[in-house]
C-alpha cells in the first residue's frame, strides 16, 4: 500500500512540475505582456474539464550546445483533445515560458501526433501559435519536424477544420503551417507573423520596420489577407474559435449542425422592397440584405478588413449553416479585383469541402480596371472565381439584386456556372456591360451623324437601360429561375435550400485539377 501511495505522490509531483511550465517568473512575464499562459489558453477554450492531456512526459534528445543539460517541460507545447460546445476537438499550445515555445524534434512530434489523432477520428485541429521558431540547437531535426507538420496541413485540407491562433510571435518556417490551414486568428499588439524580421529587412534592404508593421494582426488583416480574425485579446481570439467551430462540421463526411432558430422561416421583410436606390451610382450597404434574409440577422466574417469590395461570411438559413458572398457596393464599387477573387474563391472552396451550401448575392458592375489589377493577374485571380464555382457540388442559390454585368456575372455564379436555383429582384440589370460603355459601341454611328452627339448619346444611353436594365430577358432565356419581390427573399431561399437537401452531384473522375493559382 505504501509503494502504491508513494508512486501516486510521485506521479503528482512529475505532473506538477511539468505543469508548472517555464517557472513562475516567467509566467508573470507571459502575463505581463497581455497574453495568456498556453495552458491557460487550453482551459478557457474547452469545456470544462474536459480536456485530456497527451504527451506530457515528453522529452527532447537533443544533446549539443549544452542542450544535454536543459530541461524543456512538456517540451514546450501542450497537446490533447477535449469538447468544445459537447463536440470533440483535438489541440496544441506552444508553450512560450519553455524555451520560448520553439520546435525541436520531439515538439514537433507531439503536434504531428494530436494532428494524426484528429485525423483518424475526424475531428477539427486548432493550434496556439507562440513561438521563437525552429530551436537552433537542433539544427535539420527541428527543420524536418516543421516538414512533418507541413505534410500533414496538406493531406488534413478538406478532411478536417484546421485553425490557427497566432497569439504570440509566429517567425521563419513557422509561419508557414498557419498559413496552410482553413482559417488564422491573431491577436493584436502581442502577435506577428513574418518570414524575414525587421533586423533582417534593415540590414539587406535599409527599411526600418517594426515587427507589429510588418506583420501584426491588423496588418495581416488589411494588407496580405493572411489574418482572417483580429482579435483584441486571447480570450476574445479564443470565443471567435468556438464560434466558427459552432458552424461546421467536424470532418467533410459530415454536414455542418443544425439549431433550433425562433426566426421564422416564412419571415417577409418589405423594407427590402426600397433598399436599392433609384440612381445606380448611389450605393448601399449589402449586409442590410444579408442580415436581412438569416436568421436573427446574426452573420460571423471573415476578413472583415480585407478586400472589402466582397463580403464573405457564415450565418443560417432555418437553423443550418450557409456560407454567403455577396459583392458591397460601398467599396469600390463592389468591382471584383484580385484580392477580392481570392478572398470569394478560398471561401467557395471551404465550403464546397465540407458540404456547406452557397448563397451568391449578386450586385457587380464588373471586374476593377487598371493596369495595376492587369499587371497583378486580375485574369489568373478572377479565373479562379469561375473554377472554384464550377468545382463546387454543393447546393449553389444566386440572387441577383441589382447590376450583374459580362465576365462577372458569370463569376458571381450564374446558371452556367452551375447554380442550382437563379433568383433576381426587379432591379436586376443583367448585360454585358453597363449603358455608359455599350451605348458608344453599339450607337457609335447614329451617335457620330447626330446634330447634337451629345443628346444622342444621352437619348440612346437610355434606350439601353430601358431594354437591357431588368432581369426578364435573362428570364426568358432560363438562366434566372424565378424574379421575386424583395420581401420575399428569406422564405423563397429557405425553400429552395430544403429542396436542394438532397442534392447529388459529380465531376469526372481525376486526381484533381490545376486551379489557376
Amino acid at each position: 500500500m505504501d509503494t502504491v501511495a508513494q508512486r501516486s505522490r510521485e506521479l503528482k509531483e512529475k505532473e506538477n512540475k511539468e505543469k508548472a511550465m517555464g517557472g513562475a517568473e516567467r509566467v508573470g512575464k507571459q502575463h505581463k505582456s497581455g497574453k495568456l499562459t498556453a495552458r491557460e489558453r487550453l482551459d478557457l477554450f474547452f469545456d470544462p474539464g474536459s480536456f485530456h492531456e497527451l504527451d506530457l512526459f515528453v522529452r527532447h534528445r537533443a544533446t549539443s550546445f549544452g542542450m544535454d543539460k536543459v530541461e524543456v517541460p512538456a517540451e514546450g507545447v501542450i497537446t490533447g483533445h477535449g469538447t468544445v460546445g459537447g463536440r470533440p476537438v483535438c489541440a496544441f499550445s506552444q508553450d512560450f515560458t519553455s524555451m520560448g515555445g520553439t520546435l525541436g524534434e520531439m515538439h514537433a512530434k507531439k503536434i504531428c501526433k494530436v494532428m494524426d489523432l484528429a485525423m483518424k477520428c475526424g475531428i477539427p485541429i486548432i493550434g496556439f501559435n507562440d513561438s521563437g521558431g525552429a530551436r537552433i540547437q537542433e539544427g535539420v531535426d527541428a527543420l524536418s519536424g516543421y516538414g512533418q507538420i507541413f505534410f500533414r496541413n496538406s493531406a488534413a485540407s478538406g478532411v478536417i477544420p484546421q485553425l490557427s491562433a497566432i497569439v504570440g510571435p509566429t517567425a521563419g518556417g513557422a509561419v508557414y503551417s498557419p498559413a496552410m490551414t482553413d482559417w488564422v486568428f491573431m491577436t493584436k499588439g502581442t502577435s506577428y507573423m513574418h518570414i524575414t524580421g525587421p533586423a533582417v529587412i534593415k540590414q539587406v534592404t535599409g527599411e526600418e520596420i517594426t515587427s507589429e508593421e510588418l506583420g501584426g494582426a491588423m496588418s495581416h488583416a488589411t494588407k496580405s489577407g493572411v489574418c482572417h480574425f483580429p482579435c483584441d485579446s486571447d480570450g476574445q481570439a479564443i470565443e471567435l474559435i468556438k464560434k466558427l467551430l459552432s458552424y461546421l462540421p467536424s470532418n467533410n463526411m459530415e454536414d455542418p449542425p443544425s439549431i433550433e432558430t425562433a426566426d421564422d422561416p416564412n419571415r417577409v421583410d418589405p423594407a427590402l422592397d426600397g433598399i436599392i436606390p433609384d440612381e445606380p451610382s448611389q450605393v448601399y450597404d449589402v449586409r442590410a440584405v444579408i442580415q436581412s434574409i438569416v436568421d436573427n440577422g446574426e452573420i460571423l466574417e471573415p476578413h472583415l478588413d480585407y478586400a472589402r469590395n466582397a463580403i464573405v461570411c457564415f450565418a443560417r438559413l432555418a437553423g443550418k449553416t450557409v456560407g454567403i458572398i455577396a459583392n458591397q457596393p460601398m467599396h469600390l464599387a463592389g468591382c471584383l479585383d484580385v484580392n477580392a477573387s481570392d478572398k470569394i474563391a478560398r471561401f467557395i472552396r471551404f465550403c464546397d469541402a465540407f458540404n456547406t451550401p452557397l448563397l451568391t448575392i449578386a450586385d457587380v458592375p464588373g471586374y476593377l480596371p487598371g493596369a495595376d489589377q492587369e499587371w497583378s493577374g486580375i485574369i489568373r485571380h478572377g479565373a479562379k472565381v469561375l473554377w472554384c464555382y464550377s468545382e463546387a457540388t454543393v447546393p449553389k442559390i444566386t440572387l441577383i439584386i441589382r447590376k450583374d454585368y459580362g465576365g462577372s456575372y458569370l463569376a458571381m455564379c450564374g446558371k452556367d456556372l452551375g447554380a442550382d436555383f437563379v433568383f433576381a429582384w426587379p432591379t436586376a440589370e443583367i448585360a454585358v456591360m453597363g449603358a455608359e460603355g455599350a451605348t458608344p459601341v453599339i450607337f457609335r454611328k447614329e451617335i457620330e451623324v447626330a446634330s447634337d452627339p451629345k443628346a444622342k448619346e444621352k437619348e440612346k444611353m437610355q434606350e439601353y437601360r430601358d431594354v437591357l436594365y431588368n432581369p426578364y430577358i435573362a428570364a426568358s432565356r432560363g438562366y434566372v429561375d424565378e424574379v421575386i419581390l424583395p420581401r420575399e427573399s428569406r422564405p423563397r431561399i429557405i425553400s429552395a435550400f430544403e429542396l436542394l437537401s438532397t442534392k447529388r452531384e459529380t465531376r469526372p473522375p481525376k486526381k484533381h485539377g490545376n486551379i489557376p493559382v
